[in-house]
């Protein structure tokens, strides 16, 4: 592994992990599009790859320091019902991601992160 693509696997894990604290985001919106052009990834290999990140609880602290504000802004039992399923639904995407072409799989990807932009732009 060169330097260079060393310090991109750091700017995009420390960007997926400042904009998933801020945000609530990392994996789908930050890691695959950085994966597929900073270092050349095709749509499937930067999802697995940003899957596999996911694997382990990364964003466990992340998580927790909302906890502890105080104010509750997560809810525990709502959150483990959505991973609990999220497990479920990724292995299925997952089968799904594998039998679609690269190029169809991208552009339908472009197109959700589109629909979801204008969506919460245009949201109250």
């Amino acid at each position: 592994m060169s330097l260079t693509t060393f310090l991109i696997l750091i700017i995009i894990g420390l960007l997926a992990g400042l904009f998933s604290g801020m945000f609530g985001i990392g994996g789908g919106v930050v890691m695959v599009p950085l994966m597929v052009f900073l270092l050349s990834y095709t749509q499937h290999q930067a999802q697995g790859t940003s899957l596999a990140v996911l694997a382990v609880p990364v964003t466990f602290l992340a998580a927790y320091t909302y906890h502890k504000t105080g104010e509750d802004p997560l809810n525990w039992k709502y959150a483990i019902i959505i991973a609990v399923t999220f497990v479920i639904g990724g292995f299925l995407g997952t089968k799904v991601a594998l039998n679609i072409n690269e190029n169809i799989l991208k552009k339908m990807f472009s197109v959700l992160l589109i629909l979801v932009a204008v969506k919460m732009f245009f949201s109250k």
